[in-house]
């Protein structure tokens, strides 16, 4: 047991200090934001993509930096050490199943189930939350629920918001969270643990609160956690 504590810190702090190949999984808002953001960190990108010569799937990734490429979802997932799943948020069961072994990646999931109510709000479709989800049907992975909470301009413009931006992260090893921490540091946002994967519920639940809002009649606002200390 120890010896095996002992190996992830070791992987988790070579992620965090070395370069990584980081797989998205999809070519949308979310991919095209943190794709070309993680590529500026030095990171080689690889999207997954079920048409990956698609020309806006080729245009994306002549945004990301030396050495991106496209390829399939289960090709981009096998070749890296870290995978977005920046994938429609009621398909990510059968997306992570369909990538084939993930166990020692950090998987972060930046997904949200999200489906229209009877009353045409958006709400909460599931009984626990996408990142549990994603932890079962992957569970050799290190799944870190983050970049859920915002949108995709303020991911790459974090001064947009007139002050920090909090990235709450939820997940089950403190190791892959600090490696996520970094990433978000280095986007120039900031990260809050709130704990285990079990957690990242009420994390979904921040955006579900946003939204409705934003594309409602109601008062839009943005919001984020502040440090106490």
């Amino acid at each position: 047991m120890f010896k095996r504590l002992a190996a992830a810190s070791l992987l988790f702090a070579t992620l965090a200090a070395n370069a990584d190949t980081v797989a998205i999984i999809g070519t949308g808002d979310v991919a095209g934001a943190l794709g070309p953001e993680f590529a500026g960190l030095g990171h080689t990108i690889v999207y997954g993509s079920r048409d990956p010569e698609r020309p806006k799937v080729r245009a994306l990734v002549e945004r990301s930096g030396d050495g991106a490429r496209a390829t399939t979802p289960a090709a981009a997932a096998a070749d890296a050490d870290i995978v977005v799943l920046a994938v429609p948020g009621l398909l990510v069961e059968e997306i992570t199943a369909s990538l084939g072994d993930l166990s020692g990646k950090i998987l972060i999931d930046p997904t949200n189930p999200l489906r229209r109510g009877a009353d045409g709000e958006l709400e909460h479709s599931v009984p626990t939350s996408n990142g549990e989800i994603i932890q079962a049907a992957a569970p050799g992975a290190y799944v870190v629920k983050a970049f859920s909470t915002l949108n995709w301009r303020t991911m790459v413009d974090p001064d947009s918001s007139g002050g920090p931006v909090s990235i709450p992260l939820a997940g089950n090893s403190p190791e892959a969270k600090e490696t996520v921490a970094e990433l978000c540091r280095g986007l120039g946002l900031e990260p809050i643990d709130l704990g285990a994967i079990r957690n990242a519920r009420w994390i979904e639940g921040m955006l579900i609160v946003w939204i409705n809002n934003r594309y409602t009649d109601r008062p839009a606002f943005e919001f984020h956690l502040r440090r106490s200390d």
